[in-house]
């Protein structure tokens, strides 16, 4: 970015990483919340080993993401395995994103910031969520659109078709 004396200005890139297994409806609104404030975002999606199987392949988390932010140009989306620090340190990121729900969020993400601060010397910025998405996880979407509930108020109509392709092939196995 270039000043008024012609100097070029790094511009600031944030990384919002999590797993979006499937992205939620409160995922994008921290995503367009972001990127209203960085000029450069990038939407990381991890593979967490921690997590049980995801329900979609990294390539298909990455193209629903890539579906929802088209109208953004200024944000990117990739995948990442290891250390957040580490990828964090390879994009020479200013900034990691995080969404907070509720309290016990923030009780797991603090620790968590201080050890990414700690391997990578970058901050990390928590967003609350919209009170509309505050009850909403991944893992519940999941597990009400497998039991038969109504999920499309909680998940951008792409993810809801992908969902809805992934369960038909289920079922036809």
């Amino acid at each position: 970015m270039a000043t008024d004396n012609g100097k070029v200005e790094p511009v600031p890139h944030a990384i919002y990483p999590g797993s979006f297994d499937p992205p939620t409806l409160g995922h994008l609104d921290i995503i367009h919340r972001a990127a209203a404030v960085f000029p450069k975002l990038t939407v990381a999606v991890v593979i967490n080993p921690a997590k049980r199987e995801p329900m979609f392949t990294i390539e298909e988390r990455k193209a629903m993401i890539q579906e929802c932010v088209r109208t953004l140009p200024h944000v990117d989306v990739a995948d990442f395995r290891g250390l957040l620090a580490d990828f964090v340190r390879a994009l020479d990121a200013d900034v990691i994103i995080k969404g907070l729900r509720v309290v016990s969020d923030f009780e797991v993400e603090m620790s968590t910031a201080l050890m990414n601060r700690s391997l990578s010397d970058v901050d990390t910025m928590f967003l609350m969520s919209d009170q509309h998405y505050s009850f909403v996880s991944s893992s519940l979407v999941k597990e009400v659109f497998f039991l038969g509930g109504d999920v499309s108020a909680y998940v951008p109509d792409v993810v809801l078709r992908f969902m809805q392709e992934k369960r038909a092939k289920l079922r036809s196995k």
